[in-house]
């Protein structure tokens, strides 16, 4: 009997403290930003079979939590999961409140500013791919001397070179020729015609604060030209306190950069100021006797001044300079040696300056009047053996817009005009022809954003441009932004664009508009074109927000009616005319982004399809690899290191001369060491030393008198680049 109490005692006590470590977990759920309650977050304690959702109210009430340490979880879709240590048993009974950030919130409040709505670009209905902060600064750090990089290792644009000798290049969107992209800066089209082959040589990405790309007709906004889409490069604005950057950076093919930039506001009034050396002597690592880098030497000055003169008015006036020679060909006469006669060599000598005003009159918080206008001057004497072609070409634009915005309609109306005057400066023996000309253009357009709801946005727009020379261009565009949940968001857009027919183009360059017959008004027509583009987005976060996905895919498809081509004829000479037949370029863009801590890896690829037909005949358009994949694992200790590792995959190509070209992959490697105040970098590019010259040839002919061959892969491989970066004040662009 005395045994059974000890049982029932022993037994009696273990139940008590067993029925006193039963807890009680209280928890209440919000969204972070509007504090709305959530219903069905999911609440789990880890290493346990304990687990609640909450109600409407966003309340969990979970009981009988033995004592202990745990670890419990808090996932919703479309919200940030987090988690949270709790340790029973309390002294009080605790409600615990919980505030989830929805992944959308995430996204970084970044300010488009080519569609000129002023949202946002998770609330944006056109597709914008946004170049920023560490991204420009890591492409910086690789070309500080022109924005080739920043732009070419991009999915769906290729940088296309023009010139074997002098390196000369355009930019191509979705297969395009580099004529159907505009490049902008800051909203001006200052780079076209005949500056268009040198313009991504001679800006550099130092003084950007952001480079923005809409791929597919945007031409409602910004006129003719922008057929395969468009670049808009954003400058930096001053902002408090001062900044400074100075970029040192050399190579191991004989370059060397020196880049600084200044910025300072004060109370009325700021300013920026950019100015750059850069320069590079000839180098032919293929030992052919061409320059596969030309030697050049470049000079640029980009001061900018700012006036606040009252909370209602911005003004800013920028003026823009440029010098540069640049020389490329036989490498023996370029160094010094005695030249010949006969010794190859392509001279280019560029002289621009261009000249930006704009004004916004804030009429009130939600109205707003922008006038703006530039001028621009180039001056370019290209020379060859025995030959020598010179012009000079002056662009003028002007804008005054209007916009308005509501609580659920923005509108947007303006006119605008421009004019391009190309002077051929050398019209005699051996030309037979003047290649000058003339273009003026009045355009009016009209951008409407209506809301329907939180999910659905519409944009819609309508542009008429009279060209003086060719008549009307009507050009309708629509673009719908469905936000179908946290995860998902899709954007569809279509639009028509049109480009004024003139004789510069990457097939002209390529002649050196040798034996060019001039543009014929009278039997030439407006290249037209109509384009669609749709893409699906998900981005999602896991394992309490320490991995981050972001997948994209995009559809496109766009057709060129009418093109204007360049043809031969057995008298010796090239003329320009629109062909009955099309292009139309269509294929799928995806990015993956992973996000694991301090890595990040970007995934792309590309399949592009692009075909010519002309009469009934059909035919492949040359120099555009079907596939294309870019490769790139990041690793950012944030202020202390920067290490990043790439790989580019290019497909086939077909070339002009009926060949095919070699598949080839690039690869580099780069690391950055921070300080407070200033950093070092390495740059390995291209380390596999793939060249074109390694396993194909890109002249026929002597060396004397080459005939070049499409250039489809490098020539300079392999190349070293390392510098330093100095910042007393901090490194504004790259902090988060």
């Amino acid at each position: 009997m005395k045994k059974l109490r000890v049982f029932y005692t022993i037994l009696f006590t273990f139940i008590s403290i067993f029925i006193n470590a039963q807890n009680i977990l209280n928890a209440k759920i919000t969204d972070s930003h509007t504090g709305e309650p959530l219903l069905g977050v999911v609440l789990h304690i880890k290493n346990t079979n304990i687990s609640g959702i909450s109600n409407a109210e966003g309340i969990i009430t979970i009981s009988n939590i033995p004592n202990g340490n745990y670890i419990v979880s808090y996932k919703i879709i479309g919200y940030m999961p987090i988690m949270d240590s709790v340790i029973f048993p309390q002294k009080d009974i605790e409600i615990f409140l919980i505030k989830l950030i929805s992944i959308e919130e995430e996204i970084n409040e970044i300010v488009v500013s080519s569609t000129r709505s002023g949202r946002t670009i998770k609330d944006e209905p056109s597709r914008v791919e946004f170049i920023a902060g560490e991204e420009l600064e890591e492409k910086a750090n690789m070309k500080p001397g022109d924005i080739r990089m920043l732009l070419a290792e991009s999915t769906g644009i290729q940088t296309q070179q023009t010139s074997a000798t002098s390196a000369n290049s355009s930019i191509r969107i979705q297969g395009l020729d580099g004529r159907f992209t505009q490049i902008l800066i800051d909203g001006f089209p200052l780079y076209s015609g005949f500056s268009g082959n040198l313009g991504l040589l001679q800006t550099p990405p130092l003084d950007l604060k952001q480079a923005e790309v809409i791929k597919g007709s945007v031409s409602t906004l910004y006129g003719g030209g922008a057929i395969a889409g468009m670049v808009n490069l954003i400058s930096k604005t001053p902002e408090d306190g001062d900044e400074i950057k100075l970029l040192i950076n050399g190579t191991s093919a004989m370059g060397f950069d020196i880049n600084g930039f200044y910025s300072k506001k004060f109370k009325k009034i700021g300013t920026t100021i950019y100015a750059a050396r850069n320069s590079n002597k000839a180098y032919d690592p293929s030992n052919i006797g061409l320059t596969a880098i030309p030697e050049f030497e470049r000079y640029t000055l980009n001061p900018r001044i700012y006036f606040y003169p009252n909370k209602n008015f911005k003004i800013n006036i920028g003026v823009s300079a440029v010098s540069e020679k640049r020389k490329g060909g036989n490498i023996y006469l370029i160094n010094g040696g005695i030249g010949l006669p006969e010794y190859y060599f392509e001279m280019n000598e560029t002289k621009r300056i261009s000249s930006t005003f704009e004004i916004d009159y804030i009429i009130n918080k939600n109205e707003v009047f922008n006038f703006k206008g530039s001028h621009s001057y180039y001056n370019r004497n290209l020379s060859e053996m025995f030959y020598q072609f010179k012009g000079k070409q002056k662009n003028i634009f002007s804008e005054m817009s209007y916009s308005k915005r509501g609580n659920k309609t923005d509108w947007l109306a303006g006119i605008n005009f421009i004019n391009e005057e190309f002077k051929h400066l050398n019209p005699t023996l051996p030309f037979l022809y003047n290649l000058s000309y003339i273009q003026n253009t009045i355009g009016v357009f009209a951008q409407n954003n209506f809301r329907i709801n939180k999910k659905i946005t519409i944009e819609s727009g309508l542009r008429n441009d009279y060209v003086l020379e060719y008549g009307n261009a009507i050009l309708p565009r629509v673009s719908v932004l469905y936000k179908i949940n946290p995860l998902f968001t899709s954007r569809i857009g279509s639009g028509f664009g049109y480009k004024i027919p003139n004789i510069f183009n990457e097939a002209t360059e390529r002649i050196l508009y040798r034996n060019l017959k001039p543009v014929n008004i009278d039997k030439s027509k407006l290249e037209t074109s109509y384009g669609i583009n749709g893409d699906i987005n998900y981005r999602n976060y896991f394992e309490n927000s320490k991995i981050s996905v972001n997948a994209n895919i995009l559809l496109f498809y766009t057709k060129i009616n009418t093109p204007f081509i360049l043809k031969y004829v057995e008298d010796g000479f090239y003329y320009l005319k629109n062909i009955d037949g099309y292009i139309d370029t269509r294929g799928i863009e995806t990015n993956i982004t992973v996000s694991l801590g301090d890595f990040k890896l970007f995934l792309g690829h590309t399949y592009t399809y692009v075909k010519l037909k002309e009469d009934s005949n059909f035919q492949t358009v040359f120099l555009t690899p079907k596939h294309r994949m870019n490769n790139v694992l990041m690793y950012e200790l944030e202020g202390k290191w920067k290490i990043g590792l790439e790989a580019y995959y290019f497909s086939k190509q077909k070339l002009s001369d009926g060949k095919t070209g070699k598949s080839y992959w690039i690869c580099g490697f780069m690391a950055e060491k921070l300080w407070e105040k200033f950093s070092v970098y390495i740059n390995f590019e291209n380390f596999l030393d793939v060249r074109q010259t390694r396993f194909d040839t890109i002249y026929t002919g002597s060396i004397n008198n080459p005939t070049f061959r499409d250039i489809y892969a490098p020539l300079d491989g392999f190349v070293i680049n390392g510098g330093v970066k100095y910042f007393p004040f901090g490194d504004k662009c790259c902090k988060k």
